[in-house]
């Protein structure tokens, strides 16, 4: 079975790969032997990435990219082609979340929320699908939240992207599987990151997040390395346009 699990020769792109669950899913990538591309905003980030897993003998490299502006996407592909080829995984990881009450809602806040959590995954996807369809084998892995079922406070724009996110992800499935690309979505529970972080500043609140799951705690980042390398190695052939949720059995209750 080792080798269903394997990934040496392929190629990942991971977006948010300078922080948090992405940069995390980028080091599981390249510990089961994947070469992978970083992209995010910020350098120095990328940077540190790149050096954990060369540290621990993977490839890497770095590629500073707004995922943002949407017309520049098919320079970033173009890129992201340079150091090890055109990639075979693609996990759009990158994502914000303004933590704003409905009433605080701006217009330009609303479509920056969209726009890199919704609308960038996909045109960055249909942009690396030609590439996957002349290899036939393509994983896409979307980052999916609680909140594409769940509703919480103060993300009422956040939510409707990841919402979205589900039923994206579910489309692209039905759209490109037949080529050998899969298309599914990881859902996290609430995991250490920049995003959460201020949930992790209120005590009260993480330990009740803690109680609401099924074994007692709260996510941590190593938790998602075995579902994140599960769907992008050849183990995941048959399983397609699922949102699944790793979040210590948050949902089941």
């Amino acid at each position: 079975m080792t080798g269903q699990f394997e990934l040496t020769g392929k190629v990942a792109l991971v977006t948010g790969g300078g922080s948090g669950i992405g940069q995390r899913i980028a080091i599981a990538l390249a510990g089961a032997g994947a070469s992978v591309v970083v992209a995010a905003r910020r350098p120095e980030k990328l940077e540190e990435t790149r050096a954990e897993i060369e540290d621990q003998g993977g490839k890497a490299a770095c590629l500073q990219a707004d995922l943002e502006d949407i017309g520049g996407l098919n320079d970033v592909v173009a890129q992201a082609a340079r150091p090890f080829g055109a990639p075979d995984i693609l996990v759009n990881a990158a994502g914000v979340n303004f933590r704003e009450a409905a009433a605080d809602v701006t217009p330009e806040s609303w479509n920056r929320t969209l726009s890199i959590n919704l609308t960038a995954p996909f045109f960055l996807s249909r942009a690396l699908v030609p590439a996957m369809k002349d290899k036939g084998y393509g994983r896409i892995v979307n980052i999916a939240s609680l909140q594409t079922l769940r509703a919480f406070p103060n993300s009422i724009a956040y939510g409707a992207s990841k919402g979205a996110v589900g039923q994206l992800t579910r489309a692209m499935a039905e759209e490109w599987s037949r080529f050998g690309i899969t298309c599914n979505a990881i859902a996290p529970g609430f995991f250490p990151t920049e995003l959460t972080a201020p949930v992790y500043q209120d005590q009260g609140r993480l330990d009740a997040l803690a109680a609401q799951t099924a074994v007692g705690r709260n996510g941590k980042l190593n938790d998602l390395d075995g579902l994140a390398v599960f769907l992008s190695a050849p183990a995941s052939d048959y399983i397609t346009g699922q949102v699944i949720f790793i979040d210590g059995g948050f949902t089941a209750k």
